[in-house]
């Protein structure tokens, strides 16, 4: 590694200041990890670049010695995406942090990489706009991050993932070429591989600037904190508002447990006698919050609501959703290791998945909360364990593993928002097929032919899917020998 390291240097020669290059372990230990601390690495370096050249710079001298680089943003993602591989180099954007336009007649932003997604929308809000896509994380994460993992958040069932706010990217690619994708005007011209970029966790190329999408904000807003007395009660509301054609800005559901974690932490109110909360948002105007409210009012007390709230201002409204954001500190107060699982499933299934989870905690002997992204059946368990204890580490691995599979039975997606990374490449090889995966593995190679971009994350080989266990690999084909039946 140290001869590596020596050539690199040297290639770099004074194209980078050195004191934005980390080599030494303990200035490296901060970087070993991203969200997932369940996997860490010390990387080759650690290289900070302040603008697109010094980018570019890197790249070329990583091509020309097969150096592989895996790109680093704020570090709050949650399933390894950013995890340092050992030989590779950990290219960090946080330099990249400034808003270069603000274009409020055209509702577009321009913004580096390194931006703080909540930023976007501090720096809109003065013309009466804002970001929409806010995942829970939005006060620290990045927009080159949400980017990469095609991020979303408690209102994306109204106003759309990361791939639906995002209008163009700029982007180095390994060899050093910048490439911008995607564009201004409502058809941009050629392929439109803007949705293919969105999304592939740092193995296409590195995002050096954004142009997002701004939107009005909504004039008024009121939520419904709605208790329900079961957990079939609460997932068949949701199902039923859906079915009658409502979209709320936000539908969002947690389990009693998630609710007592929240309530022990902030004392919002929330209804300790419920077996789960619904939180259900209108936005728009005043007239149309009102009828929105009344008519998802309406549903849910069909559904067998046993109590409904309806934010009477904008501070009970913020109030009522703190709780809902807060889940994550939440369950870091009751136990200080927690493993946030993603997965996807129809939202008819969401009570059949919290039983199985229900299920799987006495199995594994360890406790879940559970708090869910409902309207589009996103759904978050956070296995709670104690990182101090291998064979409690263990168990909350496979009760993972055991979800995702869970999610795959159910007719699911094994990620929704948190990207693929490490922490699921073995379950690529239950959900897709061999030649599904070779059409990724081609995608990647159009932009990155080296494979030097990312290695060994979001798409596993066939060898790797041969060796994952209780899988069998037989002409290309992959059975579900043991997959929970429901």
């Amino acid at each position: 590694m140290k001869k590596r390291l020596a050539s690199l240097l040297q290639k770099l020669g004074s194209s980078i200041p050195r004191a934005n290059i980390l080599s030494h372990d303990t200035h490296m230990r901060p970087y070993e990890s991203d969200g997932l601390t369940l996997l860490k690495q010390i990387p080759l370096c650690v290289i900070l670049p302040e603008n697109e050249e010094q980018v570019q710079s890197v790249l070329r001298a990583c091509y020309s010695l097969h150096i592989s680089v895996v790109t680093r943003g704020a570090g709050t993602g949650l399933s390894g995406g950013a995890t340092p591989t050992q030989e590779a180099v950990l290219l960090v954007m946080t330099k990249f942090n400034r808003i270069l336009d603000v274009e409020a007649s055209n509702g577009v932003a321009c913004v580096q990489a390194g931006v703080r997604n909540l930023a976007i929308s501090e720096a809109a809000a003065p013309y009466g706009l804002y970001y929409a896509p806010d995942p829970s994380s939005q006060v620290a994460c990045s927009i080159g991050g949400n980017v990469a993992e095609n991020a979303g958040g408690v209102h994306c069932l109204k106003y759309g993932l990361t791939v639906h706010n995002v209008l163009k990217v700029r982007v180095v690619l390994m060899n050093g070429e910048i490439v911008e994708l995607g564009g201004l005007a409502p058809d941009a011209i050629g392929l439109d591989l803007l949705p293919a970029f969105i999304g592939s966790e740092g193995m296409l190329g590195v995002v050096t600037t954004v142009w997002v999408k701004l939107v009005p904000k909504p004039r008024h807003a009121a939520v419904i904190l709605a208790s329900f007395p079961t957990v079939q009660s609460a997932a068949d509301a949701v199902a039923n508002i859906i079915a009658q054609g409502l979209i709320p800005a936000g539908l969002e559901m947690m389990d009693a447990a998630t609710t007592a974690a929240v309530e022990s932490y902030l004392r919002i109110g929330y209804d300790l006698e419920a077996a789960a909360l619904l939180l259900c948002e209108s936005d728009g105007e005043p007239d149309v919050v009102a009828q929105e409210i009344e008519a998802m009012s309406s549903v849910l007390r069909a559904s067998g609501a046993s109590r409904l709230q309806v934010s009477k201002n904008e501070s009970e409204r913020l109030k009522f959703w703190a709780g809902r954001k807060a889940a994550f500190p939440a369950a870091a107060r009751l136990m200080p290791d927690y493993y946030c699982m993603d997965g996807t499933i129809p939202r008819k299934n969401l009570a059949q998945m919290l039983q199985a989870i229900a299920d799987m905690e006495h199995e594994f002997d360890l406790k879940c909360l559970n708090v869910f992204h409902a309207g589009d059946g996103n759904l978050h368990p956070l296995i709670m364990f104690d990182g101090q204890s291998e064979d409690s580490v263990q168990r909350a691995e496979r009760f993972g593993a055991k979800i995702l599979e869970a999610c795959i039975a159910l007719g699911g997606t094994i990620t929704g928002e948190h990207g693929v990374g490490l922490e699921k490449i073995n379950h690529m090889c239950m959900q897709f097929s061999d030649a599904e995966r070779q059409a990724m593995w081609s995608l990647k190679s159009a932009f990155d032919p080296l494979r030097l971009l990312n290695p060994e994350k979001a798409i596993p080989t066939l060898h790797r899917c041969a060796e994952f266990g209780k899988m069998h690999v037989h002409h290309g084909e992959m059975p579900f020998p043991d997959l929970p039946r429901f």
